[in-house]
This record gives structure tokens, C-alpha cells and sequence, in this order.
């Protein structure tokens, strides 16, 4: 199940050098998943829980260009699945949803992040406990303050409805690492596969 605290980076898998091959096209939307992606478009990284539910909700959100499913906020080059599970590479399960600004707005993404999981669990998801599992968002510099942000005015909706504290990582993106083939888009492969996402019931409100 991984563990509950976040290892240093001297206690890190070594890894390897040798990158996760990725599928040509993504078996939902038909784009590559594989950067320059178009210029106009966001690169945002999320880890809300077990990624392969969470991706659905991306790729089924209008305006979203492409997703793809991989791993990163932690210290080995190139994980495998198994070794981010473990809790010893200091990864999350994370989406990178790559969207158009001008098609599907900062506020509607951010809503879809913050109502379809619990950000206040800290390191896990519902039965899904180890710190692969905590809520994450990776972004650009530039887009820091959008986030933060949601962040503040997501707590003030949580304040209201008597629930927790928020414990997401927010933080600048450094590499992302491709998950596995057969991760990607996996709950269209397996349309009856394992999807553990709950939200808080607290609606994030823009003005």
C-alpha cells in the first residue's frame, strides 16, 4: 500500500535510464500523448487518488486537447508501477491534462480537480492509502497563482461546510514520467475496472 510518509531523496530507487514506451495515438481522443503539444494550450499535472479514474474525468471534459497518466513530485528517473506503489521512488499517480484555455476555462478544470476528490486526506484516497496517492497538483510558474488561488477559495467553501483542512501539494513542475502502456486510458479498456474517486460533496463557486 506504500507508505504514509514521503521518503528523502537519498532513500529513492535508483530507477533507470530507459523511458516508458508511449502509445501512439490516445485511444480516446486520437492525439499524441507525447509533447510539443499546441502552443496555446495549459500542461497541468494532477494526482487525485488512483489515476485511472481521474483521467476519465479530464478526457471526457470538453476542450481538454489530450490526457495521458504517468508519475511525478518525486525523485527516481523512470519508475515502474510497482516501484511507485512501494512509496520508496516519492511519486504521485498524476494526469497530465494538457487543455485549451480558449475552449474549457482555468475555473472548469479546476472545479473538475478540486469537487472530484478529497484534498484533505493527505497521504491517500479513500482505501487507497500511501503517499503515491495524495493530492497533487504540478503547474508552470506562470500559472502558480491560478491554483493557489482555487486553493484559498476551495478551503473558504470547505470552511463553510464544517469539513477538513486541504493538504494538496502544489508545486512547479519538474519531469513527468509516462505510466506503464496499459494504465493509459485504462478505464476505457476495462470500462468496468476499479475507479476510486469521491469527492467532498463542497462545490468550488466562482464569482
Amino acid at each position: 500500500m506504500g507508505l504514509s510518509q514521503m521518503i528523502r531523496e537519498e532513500q529513492a530507487l535508483p530507477g533507470r535510464r530507459e523511458t516508458m514506451p508511449v502509445p501512439a495515438h490516445h485511444a480516446v481522443l486520437g492525439k499524441s500523448m507525447l509533447p510539443p503539444f499546441p502552443e496555446a494550450c495549459v500542461d497541468l499535472w494532477v494526482g487525485m487518488g488512483c489515476f485511472w479514474g481521474a483521467e476519465r474525468k479530464f478526457w471526457q471534459l470538453p476542450g481538454v486537447w489530450v490526457t495521458a497518466v504517468g508519475y511525478a513530485g518525486g525523485f527516481t528517473p523512470n519508475p515502474l508501477y510497482e516501484e511507485v506503489c512501494s512509496g520508496l521512488t516519492g511519486h504521485a499517480e498524476v494526469v497530465r491534462v494538457v487543455f485549451d484555455p480558449a475552449q474549457v476555462s482555468w475555473q472548469q478544470v479546476l472545479k473538475v480537480f478540486w469537487e472530484s476528490h478529497d484534498p484533505t486526506q493527505g497521504m491517500r484516497q479513500g482505501n487507497d492509502r500511501g503517499t503515491q496517492y495524495r493530492s497533487a497538483m504540478y503547474v508552470a510558474a506562470e500559472d502558480l497563482h491560478v491554483v493557489q488561488e482555487s486553493r484559498q477559495r476551495y478551503q473558504q467553501a470547505l470552511d463553510a461546510a464544517g469539513k477538513g483542512v486541504i493538504t494538496t501539494e502544489i508545486a512547479l513542475q519538474k519531469t513527468f514520467y509516462y505510466a506503464e502502456p496499459y494504465h493509459q486510458q485504462y478505464l476505457h479498456k476495462n470500462p468496468n475496472g476499479y475507479c476510486g474517486l469521491g469527492g467532498t460533496g463542497v462545490l468550488l463557486a466562482f464569482p
